[in-house]
């Protein structure tokens, strides 16, 4: 029973292993993050490849002397034995856990090469012990702490554990092997070296995964906020144009009944008609009370919303707008195109908030800026043109402060909501300019 659970163990031990540490495919080291525009500064993206490169080369030829001189081994196979680590370690940087079963088998073999090695005539081979350093050269030892950083930084914690494992395992096991001969034991170097390298790959390519998911959230949470503030854009203008679809539904209503009140002896059939005409104005106003107070049940704050009992404001209000403007530091001129007319309750309302907000963004954003307001009366619809010129001496350029963005999103779901366009952007000199065009032709507000 006890032979079947650790054969058991050991094939479920086994099959982890080699399912983590298998061959994978192409996984490159990826470049910091930094410039990407000039070529003069896009190569030190790539700095630290290069670093490593260097780093592995100057191993390679310590390497080639250690092996020659101080551990007996001959010049052509030293050779090959240190560019063969080289490559152990420019394989790391694309295909890392190949790199570590190179690792690997390179130091079984350049332990087994090593292993009956003299000291050179002259003296001892190191000037503070007497015998070679075995099973790991210090050169081999170092290239494979490398070979294990480039993969800390890229495989799962589980993943690096079991690497540095094997890599612990290495030098006891050739020890208990190879019988013993005279050499100093680099075993407890090893450990140390190994330790520390995967500790700090591990935790870097930790704090690399906590980054890019700080940057992901907070991806998320601007897509959340701008989804959450266009919403609450559309319940404002859902609430403001509630009192102009109730007006016409009660003027509806009020024809109805009134209308056969015109008509000397109307027949049967039009008092009927009539009567379903107001009865069908008075379910629309019921129903649409009823979303009127879906609407406002919850505010943005989480507080409950009460409708404002001042009526909505049309462009017959835009000089008292333009006059709280001004006492508020704004140099603002207004300009009318073409003959003034009214137009449908949507339209009107769409406009002045527009430039309501064209100008609140004028003072927060450009203070001491002059503005010009621009109302052109074409024969589909209506432009509206809110410019500013740069801020004054003192003021900060742009609409970007904190909010920005969101009364734009406010224009264009009124300006979306009319079938209309609008466009939003800087000037040439500094300022800044917002044009809408509201269809007034079969506007359906």
């Amino acid at each position: 029973m006890l032979r079947v659970v650790l054969v058991t163990t050991v094939s479920e031990v086994w099959r982890a292993l080699r399912a983590d540490l298998g061959a994978t495919g192409p996984d490159r080291l990826p470049p910091l993050s930094g410039p990407r525009g000039p070529w003069a500064l896009r190569w030190l993206r790539w700095l630290p490849h290069g670093l490593v490169v260097i780093l592995a080369g100057a191993l390679a030829a310590f390497e080639t002397k250690e092996f020659t001189s101080r551990l007996g081994v001959s010049a052509v196979v030293a050779v090959v034995l240190a560019v063969a680590q080289l490559g152990c370690v420019v394989v790391a940087l694309f295909r890392p856990l190949n790199a570590l079963w190179l690792s690997l088998t390179l130091a079984v073999v350049v332990a087994v090469t090593a292993k009956s090695y003299g000291a050179p005539e002259g003296g001892p081979v190191w000037p503070w012990f007497q015998d070679g350093p075995w099973p790991w050269p210090i050169g081999g030892l170092l290239a494979h702490a490398l070979v294990l950083l480039l993969v800390s930084l890229r495989v799962r914690v589980r993943v690096t554990g079991e690497a540095l494992l094997l890599s612990l395992l290495v030098g006891p096991v050739l020890e208990s092997l190879t019988g013993d001969h005279p050499h100093f034991s680099t075993v407890s170097y090893a450990a140390v070296a190994f330790g520390v390298v995967v500790v700090v790959g591990a935790s870097l390519r930790g704090r690399r995964e906590a980054g890019a998911r700080l940057v992901e959230q907070e991806v998320l949470t601007a897509e959340e906020r701008t989804r959450r503030t266009v919403l609450e854009e559309r319940s404002r203008i859902a609430r403001e144009l509630h009192d102009v679809v109730a007006h016409h539904m009660s003027v509806i209503s009020i024809q109805a009944q009134v209308a056969p009140l015109l008509v000397k002896d109307p027949p049967e059939e039009l008092r009927e008609n009539l009567a379903g005409i107001r009865q069908n104005a008075l379910d629309a106003l019921t129903e649409l009370r009823r979303v009127l107070g879906v609407l406002r049940a919850e505010g943005p704050d989480g507080a409950e919303e009460t409708m404002p009992h001042a009526p909505l404001p049309t462009l017959d209000r835009l000089d008292a707008l333009l006059d709280n403007a001004r006492a508020a530091g704004l140099d603002v001129t207004c300009r009318v195109v073409g003959e003034r007319r009214p137009s449908p309750p949507g339209v009107e309302l769409s406009a002045y908030r527009i430039v309501q907000e064209a100008l609140s963004n004028a003072i927060r954003h450009a203070p001491g800026a002059v503005a010009r307001v621009e109302l052109a009366y074409a024969g589909p619809g209506l432009g509206v043109r809110v410019v500013n010129s740069a801020p004054g001496k003192g003021g900060r350029a742009g609409h970007g402060g904190p909010g920005a963005g969101h009364g734009l999103l406010g224009m264009r779901e009124r300006t979306a909501m009319l079938g209309g366009e609008l466009a939003a952007g800087p000037t040439p000199d500094g300022g800044y300019e917002v044009s809408a065009f509201l269809p007034t032709e079969g506007e359906t507000g």
